[in-house]
């Protein structure tokens, strides 16, 4: 069994998809790992470390000369894999929705792409995925390009020449993201609070020492929506949410959004006459904003001003912590291969309650049902 575990060309992705840790787990197992040269470098990792560990390092046909998986962070287009073997697996984040055609070319050249981001959120599934281990370090980051954008200090602090309040921050959307951008921003000293459409969630804002900012007398949505992710709230809830959070909004320093639907574009939760409230020298990140976005006027891959308020649209923030983000990707990677990993037939073999969530072409077609109902 041969794994290539490739170079990414995405333009921004400082992330790899295997690390001389999870190499030499995969070595382990029996599987042989060729690695694309600086596949590792933006990461901090050498080509020989994973030589070191048993890999071998060569460019990018002779790495997928033969392979039978190969592991990438984001799927390249199929027309870059010549020389895989017939039906090779290609095991990486997708995002199919929005790729639909690069997944339709998948099935027509006859690999089996395995989008680790539709990984279902089951608990033995935990330690497979790489939306929980990648937004948590997004939150975390998202706090800190907050910070370094904000003019002023975040905790409380007294002085002889007097005290210098702390900051406030507003947290919207309480999934991975959120709970680490709230436990983040506290450590830091700020004043946070937060909001969800998801009830269950004000519990987890607590436990987090934040302030919970719901709706009261609407009903929102009662426990976790599909997969874990909030759905679609009434337009009564929404209209209610909006007059709650404008009012709050206005008295915030730093805003971080989160919120995200599977399959569809991010809600819009801050509009621009909000931003207008906001004073100047505040801060908005926005970690939707890949997907259409929470706030208006945030600009993909951009830091905008807006009525004097800073909006941070980068893309791909887990990129920007390359090296720990590198390092959680490849041990999902890895949980998932040795998951599966079957002894006798030298090679991983699925089960169908994940095989069939994350699976999404095979044999010439596009078979996952989320794609072809």
């Amino acid at each position: 069994m041969r794994i290539a575990v490739l170079h990414e060309t995405v333009a921004g992705e400082a992330r790899v998809a295997a690390t001389p840790e999870t190499v030499k787990k995969l070595i382990a197992l029996g599987a042989t790992l060729a690695v694309e040269r600086g596949a590792g470098a933006a990461a901090g990792i050498a080509d020989g470390d994973y030589e070191q560990v048993g890999a071998q390092v060569a460019d990018r046909s002779g790495v997928l000369a033969g392979a039978e998986i190969v592991l990438a962070v984001q799927a390249p287009e199929p027309a870059t894999l010549a020389g895989t073997a017939p039906g090779a697996w290609v095991v990486a984040a997708f995002d199919p929705f929005r790729r639909a055609e690069t997944v339709a070319a998948y099935g027509a050249a006859g690999l089996e792409a395995l989008a680790m981001d539709w990984m279902p959120r089951i608990t033995r599934a935990q330690s497979m995925d790489i939306l929980s281990s990648q937004s948590n370090l997004a939150g975390y980051k998202a706090v800190l390009e907050a910070a370094s954008a904000y003019g002023r200090a975040f905790p409380m602090m007294m002085t002889a020449a007097g005290t210098i309040p702390a900051a406030r921050v507003f947290v919207m959307g309480v999934g991975v993201a959120g709970l680490q951008a709230i436990a983040t921003a506290r450590r830091l000293g700020a004043q946070v609070s937060a909001t969800d459409v998801r009830s269950a969630t004000k519990e987890q804002i607590q436990s987090l020492g934040a302030k919970p900012i719901f709706v009261e007398g609407v009903a929102g949505i009662e426990g976790e929506g599909a997969g874990g992710y909030a759905g679609e709230t009434s337009e009564e809830y929404r209209r209610a949410q909006a007059e709650l959070v404008a009012g709050h909004i206005a008295k915030q320093d730093i805003v971080i959004t989160t919120a995200l639907i599977p399959g569809r574009p991010a809600p819009r939760l801050v509009t621009d006459a909000q931003v207008a409230t906001m004073r100047p020298g505040s801060v908005i990140v926005d970690l939707a904003v890949e997907a259409g976005g929470n706030v208006e006027g945030a600009v993909l891959g951009e830091v905008v001003q807006r009525h004097g308020v800073t909006i941070i649209g980068h893309r791909n923030m887990p990129s920007r912590l390359a090296a720990d983000a590198s390092a959680l990707f490849a041990r999902n990677l890895h949980n998932f291969l040795a998951a599966f990993w079957d002894k006798e037939a030298g090679r991983p073999v699925l089960d169908a309650e994940i095989g069939d969530a994350i699976r999404l072409t095979k044999g010439g077609q596009v078979v996952n049902p989320r794609l072809t109902s």
